[in-house]
């Protein structure tokens, strides 16, 4: 997979979670993605201050990003 096609996989991936994140007062948005391998996102709004934010990072960005670019190995959330 290209830079390129990565970088609008992971796009796709945060549309598809950005309605969840959005109905709870928070929102996401790409920061970069490095070597390939590495996103790195801004959570933000309500997702800020949320004690679950690490699950929701974890369990359903991640997640959702690796099903669109499974090469992906980690997420980073940059406060």
């Amino acid at each position: 997979m290209t830079a390129e096609e990565i970088h609008t996989n992971v796009e796709k991936a945060l549309d598809e979670i950005r309605p969840f994140l959005q109905s709870d007062g928070g929102d996401i948005s790409l920061v970069s993605i490095d070597n390939g391998t590495s996103v790195k996102v801004k959570l933000e709004g309500n997702c800020i201050g949320c004690s679950v934010n690490q699950m929701t990072l974890k369990s359903g960005v991640e997640m959702t990003i690796k099903k669109y670019a499974p090469q992906i190995e980690e997420v980073i959330n940059l406060s």
